[in-house]
């Protein structure tokens, strides 16, 4: 390893960490809203504690008059800033406008002082070929800002020269709170790694986003909040979207508030310890093992599209001891409001404990083998409002408890992709259509318009199918437990503690 590789080591790995405090920050708070099933098939509202958000518009502006300006293609030392070996370090809170191309170096964040560092990235293009390319090591609050109009670029090389527990690896590594923001474009490719990861929080307010990785997309280990901005993140081993705080009570959340999110991922679209909410915006998971994983998942609006090769929803506690069997304490899917619309080739909604729903539109087009359910939970399902219709084979078929105050109907047919299924009631209203993209055996269908007494006729491309009504809806058939964490625990998982 050369002179310069060297200097780049140590800088990147060896200087001493600083984890802030959460509950130090000027914080707004972030919740979500879950349901917890009642015997009276009612369902009673509970917040999740995702209290933990950095993010304060305040800290978005900066004196412009006192930025200092860094030509990436022939970087000098000022006030704040030191070059040594193709390595930048800041050493003093402020705002840093970086500018052109560093071929094969790196930005290093490391400050005592308190005040936040701005990184203003103005058509600026960072590579490092053998380490993270922007490392915060420390700073009270580190804000990479996407000057508008701008193109920004950050690579790391496939392999590091620096590979201790402790050391970067990934292409934005910041061991400080993050925020990403402004009206630009920016590009990551995580070659070695993850492409951007935050060891704290991690808050993406605005501007453009590709990230490519190796491994996870974006992580925030404590949390991940998407309040707005276009994300297109692919992962081509890991999750995209993860966090993964095991320790702390209440962190381990990713929250999607606002924006356009594009996801393809090699394991999980969206990875959380805790808890995902989903309160806005457009989120797309195109092709997953697992779409959306966590203890808790709230989804209570916005639109919301997974494609998964297992489940495609799937609520489960990896910390649980309950048996394949059993239902888990505290782990619930609840659906208040938003679209959603699942193709799974496992189960479709998968719950290890409850699934609660009180309002929302969700489609399911669930497998096509027996062993699996568009419906599948251990504990209760009950539904008090909102459209369900979920689609897919018959052996484990499972419909929302027949205690739910808003009943449902569960339908044997046989539709191929592509048909089109209609429910009218005797007096020949329509209250339901339901188009397949597979091979469906099951339906189950509920919403304000299925009455208890009522018999409804099905047909399929207009052809009579059969009648139903609530009566045929049981709460058995499903074997849950079948969620697991998929990918959980892989032996090359590189994430920083």
């Amino acid at each position: 390893m050369n002179f310069m590789n060297a200097t780049k080591t140590w800088l990147a790995g060896g200087l001493a960490t600083v984890v802030l405090a959460v509950g130090g920050c000027t914080a707004a708070t972030v919740a979500a809203t879950t349901s917890t099933s009642t015997s009276t098939g009612t369902s009673t509202s509970a917040t999740v504690a995702l209290t933990a958000d950095h993010d304060d518009t305040a800290d978005h502006t900066w004196d412009t008059s006192t930025e200092v300006t860094i030509d990436l293609s022939n970087p000098t030392a000022t006030d704040g800033v030191t070059v040594k070996d193709g390595v930048i370090t800041i050493s003093a809170a402020g705002a840093y406008r970086l500018s052109g191309t560093l071929a094969d170096g790196q930005v290093v964040v490391d400050t005592e002082d308190a005040g936040s560092v701005h990184l203003i990235l103005d058509n600026a293009s960072i590579t490092n070929n053998d380490g993270s390319a922007i490392v915060i090591d420390k700073a009270e609050l580190a804000l990479i800002v996407l000057a508008k109009g701008t193109t920004n670029t950050v690579t790391d090389g496939a392999t590091y020269a620096a590979t201790g527990d402790d050391d970067p690896n990934s292409a934005i590594w910041s061991d400080s709170d993050l925020t990403i923001l402004g009206e630009g474009t920016l590009n990551v490719t995580g070659n070695y790694n993850d492409a951007i990861n935050g060891s704290d929080g991690v808050v993406i307010v605005s501007g453009t986003i590709n990230a490519t990785a190796k491994d996870d997309g974006i992580r925030g280990k404590d949390y991940l909040v998407i309040k707005g901005g276009t994300l297109a993140v692919t992962s081509s081993a890991g999750d995209t979207l993860k966090s993964d705080n095991e320790e702390d009570s209440g962190l381990g959340y990713v929250s999607i508030v606002d924006g356009t999110v594009a996801l393809t991922s090699a394991d999980d679209g969206i990875d959380a310890w805790s808890a995902i909410s989903i309160t806005g915006g457009s989120t797309t998971v195109a092709s997953s093992v697992e779409g959306l994983e966590a203890k808790t998942i709230s989804i209570s609006g916005g639109t919301t599209t997974v494609t998964a090769s297992d489940d495609g929803i799937n609520a489960t506690d990896s910390a649980s001891t309950a048996g394949d069997m059993e239902a888990q304490d505290g782990t619930i899917l609840s659906i208040s409001g938003g679209e959603l619309t699942v193709t799974a080739d496992g189960d479709g909604l998968d719950s290890n404990g409850d699934i609660a729903m009180s309002g929302g539109t969700v489609v399911v087009n669930g497998p096509t083998n027996n062993g699996n359910a568009a419906l599948d939970y251990n504990g209760t399902f009950l539904i008090t409002g909102g459209s369900l219709m979920a689609g897919g084979s018959a052996g484990m078929a499972q419909a929302p408890g027949t205690e739910s105050s808003q009943k449902s109907l569960m339908i044997s047919v046989n539709a191929a992709a592509g048909s089109t299924i209609e429910v009218k009631d005797s007096s020949g209203t329509v209250i339901a259509t339901f188009k397949p993209t597979r091979q469906t055996g099951s339906l189950v269908v509920s919403n304000d318009k299925v009455k208890e007494g009522e018999t409804y006729t099905v047909y399929v491309d207009g052809a009579t199918s059969g009648t139903t009504d609530t009566s045929q809806v049981t709460n058995g058939g499903g074997m849950g437990g079948g969620g697991g964490r998929g990918g959980g625990g892989r032996p090359d998982d590189q994430t920083t503690p």
